[in-house]
């Protein structure tokens, strides 16, 4: 099987396939679109009409028009231009799923590209050979024309790019490997190449695959730690959630009951005097499921995203028009990235609450910090400082970018998504949410074994047995930086989920 690339129907799915190995190909019926859209620009071009992007300037400079012999260096010089990013590269998958994405809106058929331009992007998707893209430079409207304008380069064998190997090399000993040659530049091929939002749209489809194993994690995160505390899954009935019919909650609180089926730790006390629990056990279904809601909005701002035409101007072969517009602002992308970046700091958030609650003996009924010879050793004390520290960090992380604007080109792009930014900082979220979970999941654990010779559900003995193969249960204080690490990697992976098998 294989990625089909229509300009229509790329999914989140398809994404997390493309960077598991599949290949992408075009769609037979994409390349007649891809022709069209080309015939009316020649066709226009022919005519001697002025058509921004194709024998006009750029941005401020559209009212300069562009003699017939020089239109290829204008796109040229445009992609030389724009390639003034900054910062640190994208990592490889960021980068191959831009270059997927950018194939996937100019075969929707209404960027007026050649089919040498598609099969290029598509061939270097392939390769495994990756444009080194700058992180930094893009304001999310106009597309996102730096980091768009360093990926461009690297097909007309300039810029640079890394090879499968990780070694950074100039553009073009990088298309010479992947078996490719310099492309030449047509009318309107460099402002199609870097005229859209496919960095943005790559960084949150990245983001939001790891948000789900991130949201899989949590929930079973919680389910441990309830176990470990004796609290009650009472909160979780089914019952409670019909009559707040969040899609999010219900599924949490469905996931945390199939998760603890069969603990005989909850056996143990279930008619016990405890009547409620902290609001960061009694509230998981209604804080875990808000978050997984904001995911799926998300997810649908994406898609859609992905599958969109997104440059400027844009080719209509059904009348022959080419009209300028503003698909290239970022905002629905910016927007949803904010959105879901509240969601992911809250699953920080209660997670270090819940860890709070398990270190903390005046609420656990265990050993103080997890130790059983507390005083002597600080035990798990310092795991919940540093969560502490990343979900304060994660506060000021969670300002929107969207709301922000700075004028650009003159002011001839006055307003701008900065989409881009809220997806960086999106990014850094989840790294930090990925390691409060796993402190967490490392408490929970600990705490477990002071239930022995009790056992939990099938579910939960199965994470712990997982725990257990990174980290070691903690006698005696011992350096644990790289023990967050581990469990961090279990978490971002996947694995926390597949060994619960939930």
């Amino acid at each position: 099987m294989s990625i089909r690339l229509d300009g229509r129907s790329v999914s989140l799915d398809d994404v997390a396939r493309f960077l598991e190995g599949e290949s992408a190909r075009v769609a037979p019926a994409a390349w007649k679109r891809v022709d069209a859209a080309r015939k009316v620009v020649e066709k226009l071009l022919a005519s001697g009409d002025a058509i921004y992007g194709v024998n006009t300037g750029f941005g401020r400079l559209s009212n300069v028009r562009i003699p017939d012999a020089q239109i290829r260096d204008l796109q040229l010089n445009l992609l030389r231009s724009h390639a003034v990013g900054v910062g640190s590269p994208l990592s490889a998958a960021e980068a191959r799923v831009a270059v997927l994405l950018r194939a996937n809106t100019l075969v929707r058929g209404h960027s007026g590209v050649r089919r040498r331009v598609v099969s290029q992007l598509v061939r270097l998707a392939n390769s495994g050979v990756v444009p080194v893209i700058p992180e930094q430079g893009s304001v999310g409207a106009s597309g996102d024309l730096a980091p768009l304008a360093h990926l461009a380069l690297v097909l007309i064998g300039e810029g640079e790019a890394f090879l499968p190997s990780g070694k950074r090399v100039p553009g073009a000993k990088a298309l010479a490997f992947a078996g490719l040659k310099p492309l030449q530049l047509g009318a309107k091929e460099g402002i199609s190449l870097i005229n859209g939002t496919q960095i943005m749209s790559s960084l949150l489809a990245i983001s939001l695959l790891r948000a789900r194993r991130l949201a899989d994690a949590s929930d079973v995160a919680a389910a441990l730690t309830l176990d470990a505390l004796k609290g009650t899954t009472a909160a979780f009935d089914a019952r409670i959630q019909a009559v707040r019919p969040h899609a999010g909650q219900a599924l949490v609180a469905k996931r945390v009951r199939v998760l603890m089926q069969g603990s005989s730790i909850r056996e143990s006390h279930r008619h016990c005097d405890k009547v409620q629990d902290q609001y960061s056990l009694r509230c998981v279904p209604q804080v875990h499921g808000a978050a997984r809601d904001a995911m799926a909005f998300a997810e649908r701002v994406v898609e859609i995203e992905m599958n969109s035409a997104t440059d400027n101007p844009l080719v209509f072969p059904d009348d022959g028009a080419i009209l300028s517009g503003g698909n290239f602002h970022g905002q629905p992308v910016a927007q949803a990235a904010d959105f879901v970046a509240l969601g992911i700091c809250e699953f920080g958030a209660i997670s270090e609450r819940r860890t709070e609650n398990l270190v903390n003996p005046d609420l656990s009924g265990l050993p103080p910090f997890l130790s059983k010879e507390s005083g002597l050793n600080s035990g798990m004390m310092i795991l919940q400082v540093v969560a502490a520290a990343l979900v304060s960090e994660n506060k000021v992380l969670a300002h929107p970018a969207s709301v922000d604007s700075i004028p650009t080109s003159a002011n001839k792009e006055d307003h701008v998504s900065m989409g881009v930014t809220a997806v960086l900082k999106l990014r850094r979220i989840l790294d930090n949410v990925e390691r409060v979970v796993a402190i967490e999941l490392i408490a929970a654990a600990q705490g477990f074994e002071f239930h022995r010779p009790l056992r939990s559900s099938a579910a939960l003995e199965r994470v712990h047995k997982l725990i257990r193969t990174k980290v070691k249960r903690l006698d005696r204080d011992r350096a644990m930086a790289a023990d967050i690490e581990r469990v961090r990697d279990l978490v971002s992976s996947g694995a926390v989920e597949a060994a619960s098998g939930v």
